[in-house]
């Protein structure tokens, strides 16, 4: 009897003796497993640095990574792939890889909620019906196409489903971080490509299902009938006796209260036994952990925590491996001779056109403009990773071969590839907006209605906020003040933010909150105030990269046509009083707003006004300041001023500086501050008798009128003073006197020398940057302001026209 001469090499261990042992630690598994870890997330993260001004998703950057490090580009050179991806390993790297897949695709789960798709109204259910079927038929044509050349051989019916699915599949997280990076989230287009790329993912995955089970080894018709039957019944039995447990356990674990260790541990490991339960019926592991997030209840904190515990360990280090482990599959140089690169044309234009054409042809039926029927298409031509876990299980069973599984990746990063610029060049839609009159708190008819933008970072801006608000709302009839109170959400490439964009779908962004089980705690605040008092608020979401939020916050304001935006600083105080920086991040945003905003913009300084809860109408008792030096933005604050001492509860003093005649408040100093332009310096003129800034001399003489008018009238709240300063210690020395002030209200660009030698802080001003100092106060708020100037408005982030209809303040539902 004849006996083979080959001979399996002997299985890795797992940890090395170190190299003082003469031992190599590539030889071993947990080293090599490390080194590859690090290799594939730096490269990735290197890929996605390289094609972030693009404005590409990172699952672009790791499907190159991946592609470049298999035996397309770097792998070529066989010394590599022989120490960082030795045969022998890819076993260890597959199966981390697919354990990091499980939970990512419960976390994709978690961010599909049904109720959405049971809400999805007519026209994106359409749409999403013909852009599945059109491109599905195409790519069981185009399987006749590569099984009659390079794929002959292979199964008909598993080859043609596979190859369907391929071509008809679009990523719902990728399309979402997409809509929210293009700010088209809250336009027809993209709640309309939201909903069907919902009702897209759960088609394409019961089609999956159908694929994997008709690639069996087994090739009787009644094994995949079973396999059918079995995990049908494997759903329902999710349903009705999984979902129970888990959402006995979301509602243990109330709001503001830890979520118990064992929880987690439960659904985590229901994640894992779902996952074996369904690879034993012969679907696919993943289809278990998928189930179990979408069953998940998504109210309450419990998934948000679940999200918290595994997203940055799975999303960062384990899902670019899968990443790695596909590329090392692709080899692009099988692609090679002139039928290839037909072939690989012809899986392109046919997933292309399929979807774009048929979404286009539907969308136009449903009155959808050519232009927004045109980037649906090609938003719904978005790829992204469950099209490369179909051509991975397609290859995995032997239906797909190297080459017809290289262009078919290709084919899915070429139609992600394209989509985010050819959007951008065929619908990119003007903001335009319909002109409004008050974009100032001063004006001449006081009685009109203040809009107010009030943006806030977290729960700690809130209550000083809101005892703001409660501050400026008068004593005058209900409606008279109005609050947009706008909650600032970073977009991320986590999957939490996915959770965002989807609830910002469903209600618009900016949305109102209205539902009455919202357990948002910030909402609730703000919904609490509204009831007690006679303001109308309605709160709102921005979900943005932080580096460009700004659009949304100057967007906004001119939509709800807002006299002034309020920004919190981004610097928070303290138990100590010292001030802390939230981040750069936060720091530009602010300098921006104050660049394009469409209105006036106060910056506020915040250091507990009221205290750390919401102060009652009746118990409200603030002393408040107005320091004035003259000019606009100095108007301004006291324009805001006269309307806060119309409350009952706050006594207003009026401090203003003045200089001995032929004397300025500048000393000498060349005035210096921030303005819109690239230098980011403008100098202050400072000529003889300029003290009202700009000229404005009988502009400030007339306000000064009213408010002695006011003060004449009201005089216990209103009281009024004048300093005589001869140098900056003068002024310093009565500011200190106010530092135990409530709150200081000043302008953000009045003619007077700097405070302070330093600062970090310029877009505050020459006395804002010296009053929101640690040396100054850890008591008195401070609320810079600068007046809007339709002079400095240059580049506005919203054209005004006269034809152009107001946009409603609830977003219209489809």
């Amino acid at each position: 009897m004849a006996t083979s001469n080959v001979t399996c090499p002997a299985p890795m261990k797992a940890v090395s003796n170190g190299a003082f042992q003469h031992e190599n630690p590539l030889d071993f598994a947990v080293p090599l497993i490390i080194l590859q870890i690090c290799v594939v997330v730096t490269f990735t993260r290197f890929i996605a640095f390289l094609c972030k001004p693009l404005k590409q998703p990172r699952v672009i950057a790791e499907i190159i990574g991946g592609i470049l490090l298999g035996p397309s580009a770097i792998g070529r050179s066989q010394k590599f792939l022989d120490t960082v991806f030795p045969k022998r390993s890819l076993t260890v790297l597959d199966t981390l890889a697919n354990i990091g897949l499980l939970f990512f695709l419960f976390l994709v789960g978690l961010e599909l909620d049904m109720r959405s798709i049971k809400k999805t109204g007519h026209k994106a259910l359409g749409i999403a019906l013909c852009g599945i079927t059109v491109p599905f038929v195409l790519g069981i044509g185009t399987s006749f196409v590569l099984r009659a050349t390079i794929s002959k051989g292979a199964e008909a019916v598993p080859f043609l489903v596979f190859m369907g699915v391929a071509l008809s599949i679009t990523a719902f997280p990728v399309l979402a971080r997409i809509l929210a990076e293009l700010k088209l989230l809250t336009t027809d287009v993209g709640r309309i490509a939201m909903s069907a790329a919902a009702v897209n993912d759960v088609a394409a995955w019961i089609l999956l299902a159908l694929a994997i089970a008709l690639s069996g080894d087994d090739t009787s018709p009644l094994i995949s009938l079973w396999v059918m039957l079995t995990g049908a019944a494997f759903i329902l039995f999710a349903v009705f006796a999984i979902r129970p447990l888990l959402a006995y356990m979301a509602k243990r674990s109330p709001e503001g209260e830890p979520v118990k260790e064992l929880y987690i541990c439960i659904t985590l490991t229901l994640v894992l036994a779902c996952s074996f339960v369904t690879d034993t019926i012969g679907i696919h592991a993943l289809f278990g952990a998928f189930v179990v997030g979408i069953i998940m209840p998504k109210d309450g904190p419990f998934a948000g925590v679940l999200i918290e515990k595994i997203e940055d360990l799975v999303s960062g280090i384990f899902l670019p491996l899968y990443f790695a482990s596909s590329g090392l599959k692709t080899n692009v140089a099988t692609i090679k001779g002139g039928v290839s690169w037909a072939l690989l044309a012809l899986v392109i234009f046919n997933a292309c056109f399929g979807k774009i054409i048929g979404t286009v042809v539907v969308s136009l039926l449903f009155k959808v403009p050519f232009r927004e029927s045109l980037a649906l298409g090609f938003l719904m031509n978005t790829k992204g990773l469950v099209e490369l876990i179909v051509l991975n299980i397609g290859k995995d069973r032997k239906v797909l071969n190297d080459q017809a599984f290289a262009i078919c990746v290709l084919m899915a990063l070429f139609t992600t590839f394209i989509t985010t610029p050819i959007v951008m060049a065929v619908y990119k839609p003007a903001r335009r907006g319909a002109p409004y009159k008050h974009k100032t708190i001063q004006r001449k008819d006081r009685d009109s209605e203040l809009r107010v933008l009030a943006c806030f970072h977290s729960t700690r801006n809130i209550p000083t906020l809101i005892n703001l608000v409660e501050s400026s709302r008068g004593t005058r009839k209900r409606g008279r003040l109005c609050i947009y109170a706008m909650h600032l959400m970073e977009l991320s490439e986590r999957s939490s933010a996915i959770s965002m964009v989807h609830k910002a779908r469903n209600d618009g962004m900016p949305f109102w909150n209205r539902k009455e089980n919202d357990k948002d705690q910030m909402v609730i605040a703000f919904q609490t105030y509204e009831k007690l008092s006679s303001v109308n608020v309605r709160p709102m979401t921005a979900i943005s990269a932080l580096a460009n939020i700004h659009e949304d916050i100057c967007t906004s304001a001119h939509q709800k046509r807002a006299a002034i935006i309020i920004l919190p600083f981004h610097k928070h105080q303290r138990v100590d009083g010292t001030m802390e920086s939230l981040g750069h991040s936060f720091h530009v945003i602010n300098q921006l707003v104050l660049s394009h905003a469409p209105c006036s913009v106060g910056i506020l300084v915040d250091r507990g006004l009221g205290g750390t809860s919401q102060v009652q109408a009746s118990d409200v008792s603030f002393n408040v300041v107005v320091v004035f030096f003259g000019g606009p933005d100095d108007n301004e604050a006291l324009a805001y001023g006269m309307r806060i001492a119309e409350h009952p509860g706050i006594v207003l003093t009026v401090v203003k500086f003045v200089s001995r005649p032929g004397t300025t408040l500048s000393f000498g100093a060349k005035l210096v501050g921030v303005a819109s332009d690239k230098s980011k310096t403008v100098v202050i003129d400072d000529s003889e008798g300029s003290s009202n800034h700009g000229g404005n001399k009988n502009q400030d003489e007339q306000y000064w009128g009213e408010f002695f008018n006011a003060r004449s009238s009201n005089e216990e709240s209103i009281k009024y003073e004048e300093k005589l300063v001869e140098s900056k210690s003068d002024i310093e020395t009565a500011l200190k006197e106010l530092s135990r002030s409530n709150l200081i209200l000043v302008g953000r660009m009045p003619p007077v020398a700097p405070l302070v030698s330093t600062s970090d802080c310029p877009e505050l001003g020459p006395v804002g940057s010296y009053l929101s100092s640690s040396s100054f106060s850890n008591s008195a708020s401070v609320l810079v302001i600068q007046q809007y100037n339709p002079s400095t408005d240059i580049h506005p982030m919203v054209m005004e026209e006269f034809d152009c209809p107001e946009v409603p303040d609830t977003p219209m539902n489809l």
